[in-house]
């Protein structure tokens, strides 16, 4: 089951090499969009504790 799960992620970061490589502004997009996601999360939850903390 190792071997299933080297090979997935092998063929994951070559997926994601080649569209780094292909699509660069695209790719640029994806990982802003997904750093803003967190960081909207991020503070989501700091407000609800503070909600709660009050």
């Amino acid at each position: 089951m190792k071997w299933v799960k080297r090979i997935l992620l092998a063929a994951v970061v070559v997926f994601a090499v080649f569209y780094v490589i292909t699509r660069p502004t695209e790719a640029a997009n994806i990982v802003q969009g997904a750093f803003g996601a967190v960081f909207t999360a991020t503070e989501a939850i700091g407000q609800f504790f503070s909600s709660l903390a009050s």
